[in-house]
Order: C-alpha cells, then structure tokens, then sequence
C-alpha cells in the first residue's frame, strides 16, 4: 500500500463484502463460526466462498457475516441462516463445496438443506 488512495479503495472494496452491510428487517443473514475452533476446523474458506457466490451471482437481501463461537466446536464449521421470515437453519460439518449448495438450494431456491443441518446427520 503506497497511498491512502490505495488505502481507501481496499475499504471500498471490503465495504461490500463480508459482514460491513447493516441488517434489515427484510434480509437474510448468513452467520459463519470463525472462533478458534471454526477456523481450526476450515470455517475460513466456507465464509470467503459464501461471500464470493453471494457477490457473484449478485443476490439481494442477503448479508453473510461472521460470529465468535456458536457452542457446538465438535461439529465445526457451522453456518447459521437467518431467514427473513425469523427461521434459524444450522448447517454443520461445513466445507466450501457445500457451502455452494446452501447458496444455490437455500439462498436461491429457499429451501434449507436438510442433510447437512443437526437433524438430517443422524446425530
């Protein structure tokens, strides 16, 4: 980094990416673990894979941020979503390729992803 210009056009950048954008009444928040378990576990590349699909394929009204610990460290990484209409789906055991399901399957088509929540494991 050689100026503040330079400085201030990586805040852009980052501005529109994960976690900088208020939450609205009418959105849905995409929450990834990214305590020290989550990240030991490979929440990192969950959270940047969600946050580039959601960018990519320019879906609104959807905010993915990150969070501490979730309580659940055995069944690291998790992603949370909060739907707009108040729901909470916990998805566990994730890894970037599922993470692109959840986009297409929840995010697009609105329906969770059962096979990859507490519930649908078999736990």
């Amino acid at each position: 980094m050689k100026s503040l210009a330079e400085l201030k056009a990586i805040k852009d950048k980052m501005q529109g990416q994960v976690g900088v954008r208020s939450h609205g009444e009418n959105e849905t928040r995409v929450v990834v673990g990214m305590a020290t378990c989550g990240i030991a576990a490979g929440a990192r590349p969950v959270l940047q894979k969600l946050s580039a699909l959601v960018q990519e394929k320019n879906i609104q009204g959807v905010q993915v941020t990150q969070t501490g610990c979730i309580g659940l460290c055995m069944h690291e990484p998790i992603v949370e979503v909060y739907g707009k209409d108040g729901e909470k789906t916990t998805y566990i055991g994730m890894t970037a390729e599922k993470a692109e399901v959840i986009v297409e399957r929840h995010l697009i088509g609105g329906k969770p992803v059962i096979e990859y929540t507490v519930s649908g494991s078999g736990l």
